[in-house]
């Protein structure tokens, strides 16, 4: 005789639960910070004076340790250095240099620290010139720019784009993401935007072009109806001026 085994039912924990790993959040915060790395990295594709990271580890210990003083910005950019692979920035062994810009992504584990000691640590340690933070979730954006060693808040253009002086461009929320803006108000394209840009441009000529054909075309129709007719009628077309 087969003994019968009761089956327990599993328990879920909620679907909504944030991780607990510092590095990862949510899939949308991922997209939103690949989604700004291969915008300026395509953007200043011709440069090599800049680096440029996404949850990368910072070392800023005065005695020279990484087994103390360590943050991780969600993406910063460092100006007038090189630009080259990393494993992580190191502030003593890149000439002291701290991130020029930094862009902190809130959730609900992290936001308190974004907007408290993360802030404070930017201004008065690190002195960052730009420190922006922006919820993929609530949309909420808010940008500073460090004004005689304390950071004043940003104030939003007609468009609600909000201006980075470090890196002369503008940042502002579209359909939900946040994206640079060049000062002319054009839109940084990522890669795979550029490329269906300029492959709708190409159809757009080909268009045109197809479209100056058929006109030439039908001028010619018409033309050789008119000499048919002029033909029919006992006049030399070739005579007449």
């Amino acid at each position: 005789m087969v003994q019968s085994q009761t089956s327990e039912i599993p328990i879920f924990p909620p679907g909504d639960l944030w991780s607990k790993e510092p590095p990862l959040e949510s899939y949308r915060h991922l997209k939103q910070l690949l989604l700004l790395l291969a915008c300026l990295e395509r953007f200043w594709k011709k440069r090599n004076d800049f680096f440029v990271a996404a949850n990368m580890s910072v070392y800023y210990s005065t005695r020279q340790r990484k087994s103390e003083e360590m943050r991780g910005p969600d993406f910063f950019v460092v100006l007038n250095t090189e630009r080259r692979e990393r494993k992580s920035w190191v502030i003593w062994e890149e000439e002291g240099k701290y991130p020029n810009f930094i862009i902190e992504i809130l959730s609900d584990s992290t936001a308190n620290t974004d907007r408290g000691l993360k802030k404070q640590l930017y201004q008065d340690v690190w002195r960052t010139p730009d420190y922006f933070w922006f919820d993929p979730y609530t949309l909420e954006f808010q940008g500073f720019h460090l004004m005689n060693g304390e950071y004043q808040v940003l104030q939003p253009n007609d468009q609600g784009w909000l201006w980075s002086e470090q890196l002369q461009l503008y940042l502002g929320i579209l359909e939900e993401k946040l994206r640079f803006f060049t000062p002319e108000g054009e839109l940084v394209l990522t890669p795979e935007e550029a490329e269906s840009e300029a492959l709708l441009l190409v159809d757009t000529e080909r268009a045109r072009a197809q479209e100056a054909i058929a006109q030439v075309d039908t001028e010619r129709q018409r033309s050789a109806i008119l000499r048919q007719k002029l033909q029919e009628l006992g006049i030399n077309p070739d005579e007449i001026t």
